[in-house]
């Protein structure tokens, strides 16, 4: 299958600096998208660093006997080993951690996704947007056990509390997926500051509506920050097509 590949970055309105990074490589066929977090200095670090290892390993490695799932998994313990060694560098970025989410394809498998934290995979299928990943975050285990509604989840005070990050000592899971992908899908890797921003039937328009993929992602971002701007924004756009 023929991919094409776009990605746009925002600080936003609000914010002076840009705690997000992504990374796409259109030869090698993968793309990275990280959210940082842990004060104006720590937080662009962690996503820089996580970027940079994820990206180092999956070059390193990309013709290894290993499978996609296990270059993932390792690549992303890399980045995390990688931040908790800056930490402690730096102890004045100990809080500092990150999201990431990541997307290979990696012929003659199928592509995967790994992803930690609130940072999200979503597929666009014949209109229809679906996500993909699943949020490490404290509100999305409280909608899966029941306690609160997804309406209730837009607003709650603890929609930021991430329950799983980059750069933490305690992080004992990387979630990874076969991705299911077919002529004609999209695929959106996002920060959470176009996701606050815009509901999935928003972001579903604005990534179909635009044939050119960059205009797509400057959509999104502009979208986003029409609707307020609070955090970074950050998308990643892989169009699926055929040969």
């Amino acid at each position: 299958m023929k991919l094409n590949f776009t990605g746009l970055s925002d600080p936003g309105l609000i914010r002076s600096n840009n705690q997000d990074a992504y990374y796409i490589d259109p030869e090698k066929r993968f793309c990275i998208v990280a959210d940082g977090m842990g004060g104006h200095a720590g937080g662009e670090e962690a996503s820089r660093i996580a970027t940079e290892e994820i990206q180092a390993y999956l070059v390193e490695n990309w013709q290894s006997p290993q499978s996609s799932q296990e270059l993932l998994v390792q690549a992303l313990w890399r980045a995390n080993e990688a931040i908790l060694q800056d930490q402690q560098n730096y102890p004045e970025r100990a809080d500092m951690g990150t999201t990431a989410v990541v997307v290979v394809f990696r012929d003659p498998e199928s592509p995967w996704c790994a992803h930690v934290g609130d940072s999200r995979l979503y597929r666009l299928r014949n209109s229809q947007l679906e996500q993909i990943t699943e949020d490490h975050t404290w509100v999305a285990r409280a909608i899966k056990l029941g306690d609160i509604t997804f309406e209730e989840a837009r607003i709650h005070p603890f929609r930021h509390v991430l329950s799983r990050c980059l750069g933490r000592e305690d992080l004992h899971q990387i979630d990874v997926q076969p991705l299911d992908v077919k002529v004609g899908d999209r695929l959106l890797l996002c920060s959470d500051g176009l996701t606050e921003e815009l509901v999935e039937r928003k972001i579903a328009d604005y990534l179909q509506d635009n044939s050119v993929l960059e205009k797509a992602a400057y959509a999104l971002v502009e979208a986003a920050k029409a609707h307020g701007g609070h955090d970074n924004i950050t998308v990643a756009i892989v169009a699926v097509e055929e040969n």
